[in-house]
């Protein structure tokens, strides 16, 4: 189990660099949780897919120049139903500011879907390019 929590999270975040959001959704539990630490526009929890693509798939589309955000995962840990990633991810704003940000997820997995995300991030770069909300 603890392989393939880790091969899921490999392939959903290889969606993610591929610009392929449907691809990772589908990795994705309907009542996923998603949390963001900070106070930044995207902070707090977003629940459920439909406010994950609004609030945060709409706006990083909109923004960023591309595919979005190519993702490097440095590594992953697994214990159970939990696997830890850090990624560095690259990308440019459709403003010419560079987002080259580093990444800590601590993602939990229940039968082959994630259903909690819990990402930490350099808030004030987020703030930086996104803004606040």
């Amino acid at each position: 189990m603890i392989e393939k929590n880790k091969e899921i999270v490999r392939e959903a975040y290889s969606a993610i660099s591929r610009g392929d959001a449907e691809r990772f959704l589908g990795f994705l539990r309907d009542d996923v949780e998603w949390y963001f630490i900070g106070s930044h526009r995207f902070s707090g929890t977003m629940k459920g897919k439909e406010q994950i693509i609004e609030e945060l798939f709409g706006v990083l589309g909109d923004e960023l120049e591309g595919d979005g955000i190519q993702l490097e995962i440095r590594q992953l840990i697994a214990e159970g139903d939990k696997v830890v990633a850090e990624m560095l991810g690259t990308a440019r704003s459709t403003s010419g500011k560079d987002y080259n940000n580093t990444y800590n997820l601590i993602l939990t997995l229940e039968d082959g879907l994630i259903t909690e995300i819990r990402e930490y991030l350099d808030t004030e770069l987020v703030t930086e390019v996104f803004g606040r909300a």
